[in-house]
């Protein structure tokens, strides 16, 4: 498995060199795929929101049940948005830290799966460098400040996504949902 992700994350890197967005792409199977052509997304209206909200009630903070994200027809946030379902009581997930993960990743509007550890085994963790810039944007900011232990809902917009032209079976210009669990934080060097 560790041999898969490190292919994956391998081939995000080449793509990245090759005329990617300039970010870096969740380590995925969809990730692996060749970015499709860039294209002129339209602009979807967007709703200034506090970037920390209450989670929402239907999100579980049973971390060993698989979340289940709801779509919504809310204006999507125009900025990341971080809601703390579970508050760990480990270590903190600081830039430089080595941390393991379990996730969730819908879209936004309605809330239709497109990738998830929980696919691969109730044990499978996605291993990053936080703040190592390997992640989309939204994603490698919005796990900082975590504890071990703690269930995080990340709510991002497409600029720190995938941008306007996607990649791989995510459209241009979408706004992406993470429920992420830290399940490892090991503190930098």
């Amino acid at each position: 498995m560790r041999a898969r992700l490190a292919a994956v994350l391998l081939g995000t890197a080449l793509l990245a060199a090759c005329g990617g967005d300039g970010g870096s792409d969740v380590a995925t199977e969809q990730s692996a795929l060749p970015t499709p052509a860039a294209t002129t997304a339209e602009p979807v209206p967007c709703e200034t929101v506090a970037p920390s909200e209450p989670a929402r009630p239907s999100t579980s903070t049973d971390l060993s049940q698989r979340p289940v994200v709801e779509g919504t027809d809310a204006p999507p946030p125009c900025s990341l948005v971080v809601r703390d379902v579970v508050v760990g009581q480990g270590e903190e997930v600081v830039p430089g830290a080595m941390v393991e993960v379990k996730y969730v990743g819908a879209f936004y509007e309605t809330g239709e799966e497109f990738d998830a550890s929980w696919n691969r085994g109730d044990d499978d963790t996605l291993p990053f460098t936080a703040g190592g810039g390997n992640l989309i944007p939204g994603f490698d900011q919005g796990v900082l400040g975590m504890r071990e232990g703690g269930r995080r809902e990340i709510v991002i917009p497409s600029d720190l996504g995938y941008g306007p032209q996607g990649t791989g079976g995510i459209p241009g210009g979408a706004t992406l949902v993470f429920v992420i669990d830290v399940v490892k934080v090991t503190a930098p060097a």
